[in-house]
């Protein structure tokens, strides 16, 4: 029986590592490469964004020197609906999004699986640092963190089910960035070298607040800034343009550094606090998707982090109720976020993740 894998094409030089290894491995490849907007709907001047001409043209080329079929598959109005709209409305709702992670959950291992169903082929591939075993004592697939610490993506990754699981294959989990780019330079790819974006791809320049006014083509309106005990320090300029923890662009000249500490939609308020304000401890948990186990209804002991690059700290999880999960730490953790994920570890396993409310 013949290994198939449709392989998410950014372009870029570790989804090109990626397909290369899975030819090497004996997997007949599919490229494809993911159109999720144009550059006019989301009001960029330029093309430079992921879903560029480029981008998709330097996918094909990699296809085509592996030897591979090459597609554009066009899910433009998902990723509206579940990533950009989501986005948008979280950040109205005074919460905090994190777009890469709903464009995993609802366009890669969602949109993108259902095409490798309609094609009939068994796996899709991606080029995150993470890994994919098989506990046969419990019959469950686990996820596990990329072999590269610097580069392990399994935190965008929390939400993967079994079904998800035993149709993903990571190609980089096993290697570090360094053996990516010398594998591409090897082979003589074009991308062997290119640098790796860090913005939101469809925000320009990292400004989210324009982003959000322009394509909801409305302005949200300004408000006080409040300090804890609700006394007014100054103005805003609308609840999206802030994020839990900020300290710059505030526009308020104070004594002491001062930061977001919270937003509340009903007042139209943004409260800033001291640094020590930032700290708590215990955080609510909803959606909570278990990988490690099938339920839990037992508080466990784990490490959590509640943001991409922070390092795991000891906690407590404790089920409340079906998909509610609260999370007590041994040590506050400073901004915590409204609309971020919190993900549970054992060692290099996790043992799930959730969105915090």
């Amino acid at each position: 029986m013949k290994k198939t894998a449709l392989v998410a094409m950014s372009g870029g030089v570790d989804s090109s590592v990626a397909a290369y290894l899975l030819i090497q491995q004996g997997y007949e490849c599919i490229g494809t490469n993911l159109k999720l907007f144009s550059n006019e709907v989301i009001g960029k001047s330029t093309e430079k964004s992921c879903c560029s001409f480029d981008d998709a043209e330097a996918a094909r080329k990699i296809s085509s020197q592996l030897g591979m079929p090459f597609y554009v598959l066009n899910f433009a109005e998902a990723f509206k609906s579940q990533v950009i709209d989501r986005f948008i409305d979280t950040y109205e709702n005074g919460a905090t999004p994190n777009p890469c992670i709903d464009c995993n959950r609802y366009i890669k291992f969602d949109r993108l699986l259902n095409k490798a169903n309609e094609l009939d082929i068994s796996y899709i591939a991606t080029g995150h640092y993470a890994r994919v075993e098989y506990d046969g004592s419990n019959k469950r697939y686990l996820l596990k963190k990329g072999a590269d610490c610097k580069k392990d993506q399994s935190y965008v990754l929390y939400f993967l089910t079994q079904g998800q699981l035993s149709r993903a294959i990571f190609p980089l989990g096993g290697i570090n960035k360094t053996e990516v780019r010398d594998i591409a330079a090897k082979q003589g790819f074009a991308n062997a070298n290119k640098t790796e974006s860090q913005d939101i791809c469809f925000v320009q320049e990292g400004n989210y607040g324009d982003f959000i006014d322009n394509y909801s083509n409305k302005t949200h309106i300004p408000g006080d800034f409040v300090d804890l005990c609700g006394n007014v320090l100054g103005r805003h300029k609308g609840l999206t343009r802030y994020t839990i923890g900020q300290r710059k662009g505030l526009g308020i000249s104070m004594a002491n550094p001062i930061y977001v500490h919270s937003k509340c939609v009903k007042n139209n308020t943004v409260t800033l606090c001291d640094n020590e304000g930032l700290f708590s401890k215990t955080l609510l948990a909803a959606d909570f998707n278990w990988i490690m186990h099938e339920e839990i209804i037992e508080p466990i002991r784990v490490k959590a982090k509640v943001r991409y690059n922070q390092k795991e700290e000891w906690a407590t999880a404790s089920p409340i109720s079906k998909g509610q999960v609260e999370v007590t730490f041994d040590e506050p953790q400073r901004a915590i976020a409204k609309g971020q994920a919190v993900v549970l570890y054992d060692g290099d396993y996790v043992v799930g993740g959730g969105t915090i409310g």
